[in-house]
């Protein structure tokens, strides 16, 4: 199906520009397989001094399509879950859920861990909106930036290294991202210095 395939999205970058960039990323937050990396870049190589705004309609677009992805849960995966494993079961998941949903959110933003995936399952254990959003734009804008960044200082010739280590450049720097997550929470709390 041509719609899935990745040759058909990029073309329609270069034709629609950031059009076809955040229709990908807020579709993708969703449901959609084809990541918004890939058209960001696209576009980035294609026109570099403009890949921070990419970078910007990138992260943008799939935060908004992060919350219409929690009300798809909110709204159809939740009662389908309470039919299922009943209200007291997903109330205690919630529980649990909630106690790290801002780490969670944060590292299902930049990680190649399936984003849409939380965004329908933060709406189905009613976690907080305001958090799924914040922690979307600084998830999600850390990974676009970092990748318009390299694209911007280093040009073409990062492009391959970049599709090529997508998935180890992510987990790299989820793992640093956590530490700073931690770090932070601990100085919130009064641990550190």
């Amino acid at each position: 199906m041509e719609l899935l395939s990745v040759a058909f999205w990029k073309s329609l970058a270069l034709k629609y520009g950031s059009y076809a960039l955040a229709l990908n990323a807020f579709i993708e937050a969703i449901f959609f397989p084809i990541p918004p990396d890939i058209l960001l870049l696209t576009l980035a190589m294609a026109n570099p001094k403009e890949a921070f705004l990419y970078a910007a309609v990138t992260t943008l677009f799939s935060s908004l399509g992060g919350v219409a992805g929690y009300y798809v849960g909110y709204f159809g995966g939740k009662p389908l879950a309470e039919k299922l494993f009943g209200k007291d079961k997903v109330n205690r998941v919630h529980r649990l859920y909630e106690s790290y949903e801002s780490l969670i959110i944060l590292l299902a933003g930049f990680t190649p861990l399936p984003y849409k995936l939380f965004t329908v399952t933060s709406g189905v254990l009613f976690a907080s909106l305001r958090k799924l959003f914040i922690f979307s734009l600084i998830g999600r804008g850390s990974r676009f930036f970092a990748e318009a960044a390299a694209v911007y200082f280093f040009g073409r010739e990062v492009q391959d290294f970049i599709i090529k280590n997508v998935n180890i450049l992510s987990l790299v720097g989820g793992a640093l991202l956590l530490v700073a997550f931690l770090v932070y929470r601990r100085h919130r709390k009064g641990v550190l210095p």
